[in-house]
């Protein structure tokens, strides 16, 4: 099914909507505040089993919140947030925090604290860290490792806990290009494996080749959602706002 709906200040624009994928979680209505800050109005989300979504926008524009909210890690002031009670989920942070120990026991305590014993939580610890290419890291103390190193040891961390969606926050932030490169590779194959991926990014570029729909946030609401496609043709989404429209060009962070 496809929907227009004319955008303004409080109203998004939605683009070709797709009902019959499950949804893995909904939003309805949700109001987030710290404060008197209003960090999300009247957000409205639906995430499908499978679907790779890209948060974007402006700093501040909201997307870290949604991430956290989506994850239950906020609750909201308003509105709803509906899961799907089997679809399992995990979330990268854009610094994550390493315990001082080894690569090897930074996955497996976190599969221990899921319930896994401690011999099977070793074992499943070497096989992620392996699926991210840190195999020979696995004794290495986490804190000492490269920061693409240990963006890698978050995602072997999440992915031993065999997710179904994965949320990351800026997960290439500040790393170097070879780096980035690896990350994306990643979640580029956790999405073929059938994961659905929920990730916020400045970079554009990597929106592109990871992302088949963007939410475009401004001030804590969502102003534009679409395939990716077609937020990037300007042809066929001509009324994106002024911010939206400089954030593209690339000439606001």
């Amino acid at each position: 099914m496809t929907r227009m709906v004319a955008l303004d200040a409080g109203t998004a624009l939605r683009v070709a909507e797709s009902p019959e994928t499950t949804a893995v979680v909904r939003l309805k209505g949700v109001d987030v505040a710290f404060g008197r800050l209003a960090a999300l109005q009247g957000v409205d989300l639906r995430i499908g089993a499978g679907e790779r979504v890209a948060l974007i926008g402006a700093n501040g524009s909201g997307k870290s919140t949604l991430l956290r909210v989506l994850h239950g890690l906020v609750a909201p002031k308003r509105g709803t947030v509906l899961r799907d009670g089997g679809a399992r989920q995990a979330m990268v942070f854009q610094r994550p925090f390493m315990l001082r120990t080894s690569a090897m026991n930074n996955v497996a305590l976190a599969l221990w604290l899921r319930g896994v014993r401690w011999r099977e939580a070793r074992e499943r610890a070497l096989l992620a860290l392996g699926r991210v290419g840190l195999g020979e890291a696995a004794l290495r103390n986490a804190r000492v490792l490269s920061g693409g190193q240990q963006q890698r040891l978050a995602l072997a961390r999440a992915w031993a806990l065999q997710p179904k969606v994965l949320l990351l926050d800026e997960p290439t932030a500040s790393l170097d290009p070879h780096a980035k490169r690896e990350v994306e590779m990643l979640m580029a194959e956790f999405a073929e494996a059938g994961m659905t991926l929920v990730f916020a990014s400045h970079n554009l570029g990597q929106v592109k080749r990871l992302a088949t729909r963007v939410v475009y946030l401004e001030h804590g609401r969502v102003l534009v959602d679409a395939p990716v496609e077609v937020f990037f043709d300007r042809t066929r989404l001509p009324d994106l706002s002024r911010e939206a429209d400089l954030f593209v060009k690339g000439e606001t962070a």
